[in-house]
């Protein structure tokens, strides 16, 4: 029976990650700062396309604020999550998701990957390292060039890009 037991614990883990992951997304599309703090770990790092945008708690919560100073509405969505459990209070995910939002008075869509590291504090599963990949991103007029383009990535300010996830020749 013990056997079992440990299975329905990893099932259970597996569940509360994907919880874990639908909370993020509603903290952030809400603005809920509170929320985001029973998120991250207190040594959280958040990176954007391998760049570090914030190395503890605080800062990634300033990050995410700080980026939706220049947001109005928003729907993250996320499309599904593959949870590796790699010890008793550790985990590795992927976290697949769509993107919805008003960013400079423009509406964009697009499509990220969540490459996460998540670790259990006081009984709860937290994000401990978040680093999110573009897909695709573009104003909704531009989606269907940009998407079908070598440089599908249009974030405002910043000259189109390649995927971080380019199509295999």
């Amino acid at each position: 029976m013990p056997e079992l037991g440990n299975r329905v614990a990893r099932l259970e883990d597996r569940a509360n990650l994907n919880d874990l992951v639908a909370r993020y997304f509603l903290a952030v599309d809400g603005d809920d700062i509170s929320g985001l703090n029973d998120i991250f770990t207190y040594d959280a790092t958040f990176s954007v396309s391998g760049a570090l945008c914030g190395a503890d708690r605080d800062k990634v919560i300033a990050f995410l604020v700080e980026q939706r100073s220049s947001m109005g509405l928003t729907l993250h969505t996320p499309n599904y999550g593959l949870f590796t459990l790699t010890g008793v209070d550790s985990a590795d995910g992927l976290v697949g998701a769509h993107l919805e939002m008003v960013l400079g008075g423009v509406s964009y869509f697009g499509a990220v990957r969540y490459q996460d590291s998540y670790r259990r504090v006081n009984h709860e599963w937290r994000i401990a390292k978040r680093d999110m990949r573009t897909i695709h991103v573009a104003p909704w007029a531009e989606v269907a060039e940009a998407f079908s383009s070598p440089h599908p990535v249009r974030w405002p300010g910043i000259d189109p890009a390649a995927s971080d996830f380019p199509p295999k020749a």
